[in-house]
Formats: C-alpha cells, sequence, structure tokens
C-alpha cells in the first residue's frame, strides 16, 4: 500500500510540474514515457478519475482513483514478470492443463475471443487503439491464465467507469447546448427590446423636435403679419394726410398757417413712415435671421438625429459582438 501511495503521488508530481496543486487533461499526457499507455488511454484514465467532471484533479483525487488503476496494473505485471523469471529458470517444468490448452489454440480463436471480449465490454467506443490492451490479454492468457478472469473484471470495471464518464459527458454537453439556445433566445428578445425601445425614442423626439419648430414658424408669421398691418395703417393715413395738404393747398391764404402745421404734420408722419419702413425692414431682416436660424435648427436636428442613430448602430454593434462573444 504505501509502494502504491508512493508511486502515485510520484505520478502527481510528475504531472504537477508547476506545483499548482492539481493537474489537467494535458499535465496527465505527461505520464505517457512513464507508463505503456497512449495519449488517448491516458485521456481515458483522466475522464475516469475526473468523476466530478470539473476538468481538473486535486491530490486527493488522483492518488485515490490511479493507486487503484496503478495496484492492478503493477500486480499483474509483477505476477508476468515473476512467471517469466520461473519459465526461464525451470524450462524442464511442466506447465498447466489449461496453459497447454490455450498454446494449442490457434490464432485466429484467440482473436475471435478478444474481439467478442471487447465487443461485450464496448470498448471499441472508448478506445481508439486496442494493441495494448490485447498485448497484455495475449500474455496473460499465455502466462497467467488464472489472473485472466481478475484482469478482465479490471477491464469491465474500467469500461464501465469510461462509458459512465462519456454519457455524463454527453449529458452535459446536450445540457450545455439547451443552455446556450436558451440564453441566445433570451438575448435575441432582449435585442428585440431594445430596437423597439430605440424606435420609440426616435419618434418622440422626431415629433417634439417638429411640434417646437412649427410653433415657432407660427409665433414669426404672427409678427410679420402684425407688422404688414401697421405699415398698412400707415400707407392709409399718410393718403389721407396727403390728400388734406392738397385740399388746403388749394384753398384760401388765410390757411397758409394751417397748411403750414399741416406741412409740419406731414413731415412728422413721414418721419413715422420711414420709421415705421425702417422698423419693417427690420422686422422682414429679423424674419430672415429667424428663418436663417431654423434651418440651421433643422439642420442641426438632422445632424443630432444622424449622430443619435450612428451611436445606436455602434450600441447595436457591440451588442452583437457581445452576442458572438457569448455564443
Amino acid at each position: 500500500e504505501l509502494t502504491v501511495l508512493g508511486k502515485s503521488q510520484e505520478f502527481f508530481q510528475i504531472c504537477d510540474l508547476e506545483g499548482k496543486g492539481f493537474i489537467t487533461r494535458q499535465d496527465m499526457q505527461r505520464l505517457h514515457p512513464e507508463l505503456p499507455l497512449s495519449p488517448e488511454e491516458l485521456e481515458k484514465v483522466f475522464v475516469t478519475l475526473d468523476a466530478d467532471g470539473n476538468g481538473s484533479l486535486t491530490p486527493k483525487e488522483f492518488i485515490t482513483g490511479f493507486s487503484e488503476f496503478w495496484k492492478a496494473c503493477q500486480f499483474l505485471l509483477e505476477q508476468i514478470a515473476l512467471k517469466n523469471g520461473m519459465m526461464q529458470q525451470s524450462e524442464g517444468e511442466t506447465a498447466c492443463p489449461l496453459m497447454c490448452e490455450e498454446t494449442m489454440g490457434d490464432d485466429e480463436d484467440e482473436e475471435l475471443q478478444f474481439s467478442n471480449l471487447m465487443d461485450r465490454l464496448g470498448a471499441k467506443k472508448v478506445l481508439d487503439d486496442e494493441t495494448d490492451v490485447k498485448q497484455l490479454w495475449l500474455q496473460l492468457r499465455k502466462d497467467e491464465p488464472h489472473l485472466l478472469s481478475n484482469f478482465e473484471e479490471f477491464l469491465v470495471r474500467i469500461f464501465s467507469q469510461l462509458q459512465e464518464a462519456d454519457n455524463e459527458k454527453n449529458e452535459l454537453e446536450c445540457a450545455l447546448k439547451k443552455k446556450i439556445a436558451a440564453y441566445d433566445e433570451e438575448i435575441q428578445h432582449l435585442y428585440e427590446e431594445m430596437e423597439q425601445q430605440i424606435k420609440k425614442e426616435k419618434e418622440q423626439f422626431l415629433l417634439k423636435d417638429t411640434e417646437r419648430f412649427q410653433s415657432y414658424s407660427r409665433d414669426l408669421e404672427r409678427k410679420l403679419l402684425s407688422k404688414e398691418q401697421e405699415l398698412e395703417q400707415l400707407v392709409q393715413k399718410q393718403k389721407r394726410l396727403e390728400h388734406q395738404c392738397t385740399e388746403l393747398l388749394s384753398g384760401k391764404e388765410e390757411t397758409k398757417v394751417e397748411n403750414t402745421k399741416l406741412k409740419l404734420t406731414n413731415q412728422e408722419l413721414l418721419r413715422d413712415l420711414e420709421r415705421t419702413s425702417h422698423e419693417l425692414s427690420l422686422a422682414q431682416q429679423q424674419l430672415q435671421v429667424l428663418q436663417e436660424e431654423a434651418s440651421r435648427l433643422h439642420e442641426e436636428k438632422e445632424m443630432e438625429v444622424y449622430r443619435v442613430t450612428e451611436t445606436l448602430q455602434r450600441e447595436k454593434s457591440g451588442l452583437l459582438k457581445q452576442l458572438d462573444f457569448l455564443r
């Protein structure tokens, strides 16, 4: 027990050269030069020892699981070596009847029996190469037939554990695919909701901006109409004064003083007319400035809508990248 435990600890240290305190699948491959196992078989051993399926083995998991495997292999190898030594020292000894019967069997019978054994164990589902197992089985069949049943029981246990690990892996992969599909569906739902919200907010923004611009335009039109009405009143008043002035000029000399007053009044009215015309011109200029401002506001609104749309597109692209990353 102490020898097997020490050997298991030695193997763990060979795998964990960095001193992480656990070993991974890649670390397990470092035992390839130490054991007569292929990388695929070492992978199967790792899957068998990794009972919780977390992708790593603690010292306890490795030593506990690997000790059982190593004891069985070591026992078989020692028995084979012992038997080989005994055969070399006692070439004249008589072999047991069962061994003689197996020696007399032809290769086809051994191939058939081994093939039936592998089929019964389902080894083809978990092993890519059966060469090492076949050599050990033939060696036991030839040299240690009384250990053949123990070896086959050991293979049954190992392949059963490997099959269970493979089934668990398939179940985990299926569950993971279902979770990924559900997560993708949830992400798609959230993405659609976000698109609807963005569209709604964009429509509300455009509606408010349009209403504000229309209200500002109506205020300018009312102001312009009021100025035009004032100008029309001044023009009518000027016409009446000109008519009165003409009547006074064609009248008598005694009305010169009154006429002079009327001229002064007319001059004042002319100044008022000029002032009103100037105000009208200023109002027209202001209207033009307001129209230019409205045009500028409209362009700014279009630029703002473009920037909002571009920002939304960047957010959309970022979400799509996150979605791809999550997938």
